[in-house]
């Protein structure tokens, strides 16, 4: 039966021993977050997830959500740990305190956010959307309304949602049609159908606070006359209680391939009451707000079903005892050795936990950047942090869901014909994270956004603050013998990355396509390269304590390292390959040509020919 265990001896070896939490530390209102309360948070989070979120995922599956008269229920269980999840203060780690968050480092919330998505990937976005609808007003709105909304957020009274994607325009926002008309008291009254809103109608809290997209009378055509409101289910009065209902409902959820117990709903806004956040016509940027934090959640979200699937496998190949070593019997006193002596059930394990394990070194690196970026007073050091967060969003978001996909596929696989039926439980772990590499923007998005805007932006400055670091550790260590099994093929992938990089550059100016073909596996290059260099680091770490406490978990990391070397990275070639391939083979094709043919046309055609 499917298990989870949270992974939190290899979530502190990232927080403080990858990265070092003195740093973070060291930023102003971090001070007093010691190891104690570090350690406390993540085995409290741990507990809660094991005992209180991981035994209503399956259930949460097998029941889903259901839709009556415009409103939603969710699976069993569902309302009461989430009335737990607030009440234990989860909603509100990393909010700012004067609006009674905790004020805990992103660096902290990440690592809880990858332990609640394993558990129940469906139960966290219901609180997921509420922290992404925190950020875009914390960002952007007035004090009148940060003060009307961010408290109960915060609590987890209130949720949040984003309401970008309409019916007949998903990615190309410049279609957007729906509507905001300015009212006498500054108001607007916002009209139009939005869809695929996660969270946008449940029974978990008392009200739920639309972040919507809109355009007013007058604004500009395409995306530069979009403007952003907050519109809430329940309006709210002066003293803080809530007044009538809104003119916004759910009229339908959808009936999904996973995440099931995760309300995807059709909103229908009938003029209903809104209020401008931000400036008016810069509705996309200040929702990118929220969006550049989902997608680096979305991200961790593939990291935790990834990392479920991956305990589940290895459960199963040491319980399972099945045919005999091709090196001799290993288990004599059974009737079968177990499935862990099979060379190919051992490359399935392994794939999976070095991308897990390295997609998590990846995650804190990127959060304690992130939290550099938003806390620290150097000018220049800020900016630096940010743009790493901004050159990484992308690969964070598409590279850890597609390796979750291919991570809980192997899982399937691992589990032969057991892994195909849903008393077993991973199959719904490969439905659950395919939606992953979809929402928050595809992945084919992701990689045209790496290279059509992130690498080139402001002459490579985002670029710069991965390649400096990565080519500074290479010369660093290129000359030790004991790294060299590391470093040689490091330095290889990064040599093709920055061989790659310097032709999409060069060809994509003249020719965007040939930018556009090489996209997605640059993208990969990008991401492979980056865990070759963490795991590098992984392992000048772990030969210091390999003969101390913990030896078999530091040995652990250099052997994994050394199968990450020799064979995954070795991608890296053929994605360069087909980076270097160009555009002519998939532009060149008519599209006739793609088919179907008329049989019975050719047999005419060659009757008139005889």
């Amino acid at each position: 039966m499917p298990q989870y265990k949270a992974p939190v001896r290899d979530i502190s070896f990232v927080l403080r021993e990858m990265f070092n939490f003195a740093e973070i530390r060291a930023l102003p209102g971090y001070a007093e977050i010691g190891d104690d309360l570090i350690d406390a948070v993540l085995q409290e989070g741990a507990r809660f997830c094991e005992n209180e979120l991981f035994p209503i995922n399956h259930s949460g599956d097998e029941e889903g959500c259901t839709w009556n008269n415009k409103e939603v229920k969710t699976p069993k269980g569902f309302k009461e740990a989430y009335a737990k999840f607030a009440e234990g203060g989860w909603v509100s780690l990393a909010c700012d305190p004067e609006y009674g968050g905790q004020g805990l480092p992103e660096s902290i919330e990440y690592m809880m956010e990858e332990m609640v998505c394993a558990a129940n990937v469906s139960f966290s976005l219901y609180p997921g959307l509420t922290r992404g609808a925190y950020t875009s007003l914390h960002s952007h709105a007035s004090e009148e309304l940060k003060q009307k909304y961010l408290p109960k957020m915060v609590e987890g009274i209130w949720t949040g949602t984003m309401n970008l994607t309409e019916p007949h325009c998903g990615t190309d926002l410049g279609l957007l049609r729906t509507k905001a008309v300015p009212q006498k008291d500054g108001s607007y009254k916002i009209s139009g159908s939005k869809i695929f809103i996660s969270s946008g109608e449940h029974d978990l809290a008392e009200n739920i606070i639309h972040l919507v997209l809109a355009r007013t009378p007058d604004a500009p055509a395409g995306v530069k006359g979009i403007s952003l409101f907050v519109v809430p289910k329940f309006l709210v009065k002066g003293d803080g209680s809530l007044g009538e209902r809104n003119g916004v409902y759910c009229s339908a959820i959808e009936h999904k391939m996973g995440i099931k117990a995760s309300s995807t709903c059709s909103m229908e806004y009938e003029n209903a009451d809104g209020w401008l956040v931000g400036e008016l016509n810069e509705g996309l940027s200040h929702m990118f707000t929220m969006m550049n934090n989902e997608r680096l959640g979305v991200g961790v979200q593939g990291l935790g079903v990834a990392d479920l699937a991956y305990q589940n496998a290895l459960a199963y190949a040491r319980e399972r005892l099945q045919g005999r070593s091709l090196s001799g019997l290993k288990q004599p006193d059974k009737p079968a050795d177990s499935l862990m002596v099979h060379p190919d059930v051992r490359r399935m394990l392994l794939i999976m936990k070095a991308y897990n394990e390295g997609c998590r070194m990846l995650s804190g690196w990127v959060a304690h950047e992130f939290d550099i970026a938003h806390k620290i007073e150097d000018k220049e050091e800020r900016q630096r942090a940010d743009d790493f967060v901004q050159i990484m969003t992308p690969v964070v978001k598409a590279f850890f869901t597609d390796c979750a996909f291919e991570v809980t596929n192997h899982a399937v696989q691992v589990h032969g014909g057991f892994g195909y039926i849903r008393e077993y439980g991973v199959e719904q772990y490969v439905r659950d994270c395919r939606i992953a590499q979809i929402y928050e923007g595809t992945n084919g998005i992701q990689a045209l956004d790496l290279v059509g805007r992130k690498m080139s932006a402001y002459m490579g400055r985002y670029m710069r603050t991965f390649f400096h670091p990565v080519q500074e550790f290479i010369d660093d260590y290129q000359d030790d013998e004991e790294l060299e099994e590391f470093i040689a093929p490091l330095a290889k992938a990064f040599g093709r990355l920055q061989r790659a990089a310097v032709t999409i550059a060069q060809k994509g100016m003249a020719h965007p396509e040939e930018a556009g073909a090489a996209a997605t596996d640059f993208l990969s290059l990008f991401g492979h390269t980056a865990l070759a260099y963490l795991w590098t680091k992984a392992v000048i770490l772990s030969q210091k304590k390999v003969d101390g406490k913990d030896a078999l978990f530091y040995q652990s990391k250099i052997e994994t390292a050394r199968f990450y070397m020799q064979k995954v990275l070795p991608r890296t070639s053929g994605l360069f390959s087909n980076i270097m391939a160009g555009s002519k083979s998939l532009m060149d094709l008519e599209d006739e040509a793609f088919g179907p043919f008329d049989f019975a046309g050719f047999n005419m055609a060659m009757e008139r020919a005889s």
